[in-house]
């Protein structure tokens, strides 16, 4: 692995490094201070649907130890949280009335934030839809894209002055695809049609939650967090290099066309376009509101070939086995040029503003031994990730910071609490934290910031 201090030198002096989380993977109170259910509260409560049976009920219990967390963010030596506001806590119905005392949470979180010299990344919606909502139609319902319209409103009138960055979604891939046509994640469907639908009132909602943001607090820089794909033929061929495309349009264009073009991708349209919702007047042009910035979840990368000759659906694909045999334990291959790759495909491909990496981390499950945990290959994994940041930088893409996946472990959504992603180990038992030596790796990667700052 690299020294953390040779690697920060490498980076200019405004690069700002942070760690990421999301209301339900760590806020547990899930039925406290007026918060009502969301999606993932009745899906992680049926059976089969989360491993071990497992809930965000209690997560790592962050609404009760606030405080102590921001203190532990602090030392970790980061300059900037990327954190989600969770729709449930401000309207517990997803329209009607607003739960204040929902809103004061997230005002000592960003007071708190503010307290300890950290910048502020709020994320607007990383998927606990209010079930009200989702009895309604949920995603699939263009109703839903104007509640969150006034979702928006609401946050961004109380907290748009203290927010340095703010993001309409996060990953719309899993809203979308995981969620509808997959139904790995709540609300669990399998249908393309349904998934149709949802994508077309997720892009719908981010050009109306943009159009709030700018209303209600224009200073904000105002974004949205993709998970593109990083699209490799398992063979050199041009059936499989066809395949790569389709994918890409399916799995990023459907997102990065609209944001940055005005239309849905081609290919995809003359494949799917009869099925999809309709697209009213002026829906695109809403969808392709100028954005100040966007972000990029990247983990691993992705292996297609062509599928078809099965007769096989739009985009007509089979997933390719890994190249490189270092996996993580959740079973993803580790592979950080493509993190180069996709990010100058996706520039050459698009007129795009600056960027964050919002999210990049490794599952690796060591625990404590004699209060040390030795994760290595964490360490290395972001060691190698962080020099490809390094590498974009000096190509001259726009990188303005990076977030680590995960502050600490929590509820890893259809994973449960199986698989941790943290910097910080959790004890659900007793909610001890504890930082592992990936998270000291990173510490004195930030640090090296901060000594800059304080020398300026």
């Amino acid at each position: 692995m690299i020294d953390p201090k040779q690697l920060a030198r490498r980076f200019p002096d405004d690069f700002i490094f942070g760690v990421a989380t999301a209301s339900y993977q760590i806020e547990g109170a899930a039925r406290e201070d007026g918060r009502k259910p969301s999606i993932w509260d009745a899906f992680s409560h049926m059976p089969g649907r989360v491993h071990n049976r497992d809930t965000g009920d209690v997560a790592c219990d962050h609404y009760h130890r606030l405080e102590s967390d921001l203190d532990m963010m602090k030392d970790l030596g980061v300059e900037t949280y990327r954190f989600s506001i969770a729709w449930p806590r401000i309207i517990p119905d997803g329209r009607g009335p607003v739960n204040e005392v929902g809103l004061d949470f997230y005002d000592r979180l960003i007071d708190g934030c503010k307290a300890r010299g950290l910048k502020t990344n709020a994320t607007l919606y990383h998927w606990d839809l209010p079930l009200t909502l989702a009895g309604e139609g949920g995603w699939t319902a263009r109703s839903t894209a104007y509640a969150y319209q006034r979702y928006v409103q609401t946050v961004m009138k109380r907290f748009g002055d203290r927010l340095d960055l703010v993001s309409t979604f996060n990953e719309p891939w899993c809203v979308v695809w995981l969620s509808h046509l997959h139904g790995i994640h709540a609300p669990g469907e399998r249908s393309m049609d349904a998934a149709l639908a949802a994508l077309h009132t997720v892009n719908l909602a981010h050009g109306l939650g943009l159009e709030a943001i700018r209303q209600e607090a224009p200073e904000v820089k105002a974004g949205i967090v993709l998970n593109l794909q990083a699209i490799y033929p398992v063979n050199d061929t041009d059936a499989d290099r066809s395949a790569a495309e389709r994918s890409f349009q399916f799995n990023n264009g459907v997102f990065l066309d609209p944001l940055f073009k005005g239309a849905y991708p081609d290919g995809f349209m003359s494949a799917l376009g009869e099925r999809m919702p309709a697209i009213e007047d002026g829906d695109l042009d809403l969808i392709s509101g100028k954005l100040d910035w966007w972000g990029l979840n990247y983990y691993m990368p992705a292996r297609v070939a062509d599928d078809s000759a099965s007769g096989a659906e739009f985009p007509a694909i089979s997933v390719g086995a890994p190249v490189y045999n270092v996996i993580t334990d959740i079973g993803w291959e580790t592979h950080a040029p493509a993190m180069k790759m996709l990010t100058e495909q996706v520039y050459q491909r698009y007129d795009l503003p600056d960027m964050y990496i919002t999210e990049n981390g490794a599952c690796y499950n060591m625990a404590p031994v004699d209060g040390v945990v030795d994760d290595a290959p964490r360490t290395e994994y972001l060691s190698d990730h962080i020099a490809i940041a390094a590498d974009l930088v000096e190509a001259g893409i726009p990188l303005k910071g990076y977030y680590a996946w995960s502050l600490m472990d929590n509820f890893e959504w259809a994973e449960g609490y199986a698989m941790r992603f943290g910097l910080i180990f959790v004890d659900y038992e007793t909610q001890e934290r504890t930082l592992k030596n990936s998270g000291k790796w990173y510490k004195a990667l930030a640090e090296e910031f901060l000594e800059r700052g304080e020398e300026r």
